[in-house]
């Protein structure tokens, strides 16, 4: 944080507590060039990130239906709730570190599939049967004979 006084980049935090609304962080800062003191408030800077579906009609955000498809395609597999959290918390970090505004579910699939890949494999032929919409067996073997060529 620049002062405002000598525009020096370094400062230091002297107290931090909530602000009157909650919402925000008040920081008392103290510059180590001049020694005047300023007052700062945090707040955190929410962007809606809207997803772009496959019929190009827009939609909100939503980390239940990421987990939702996670935990259809872990049915009755080896893995635990807490992994699948952890899975869909490194997808959404993905996402939100894009720093977009609109991301595809193309992109989301894409993600999903490479986490689940790794998580158990099963799971990804899950998974990737209804995200690529496998119109017959073959495309099915085909996706098989890929991640056995992976190994």
């Amino acid at each position: 944080m620049k002062c405002p006084f000598c525009s020096e980049a370094d400062t230091k935090v002297i107290d931090s507590r909530p602000a009157d609304d909650n919402s925000s962080i008040r920081r008392r800062r103290q510059c180590t060039k001049c020694g005047k003191r300023f007052t700062t408030y945090e707040k955190l800077e929410t962007i809606p990130l809207m997803v772009i579906k496959k019929d190009r009609s827009r939609e909100a955000y939503d980390r239940s239906k990421i987990e939702a498809g996670i935990i259809r395609s872990c049915h009755k597999r080896p893995v635990s709730i807490q992994q699948i959290g952890q899975v869909v918390d490194e997808i959404e970090n993905r996402i939100f570190t894009m720093e977009e505004k609109e991301v595809e579910t193309s992109v989301i699939g894409e993600l999903v599939m490479q986490k689940l890949k790794d998580l158990d494999e099963v799971a990804y032929v899950r998974f990737a049967s209804v995200y690529r919409e496998f119109k017959d067996v073959n495309t099915f073997v085909e996706e098989v004979s890929k991640l056995l060529k992976s190994k």
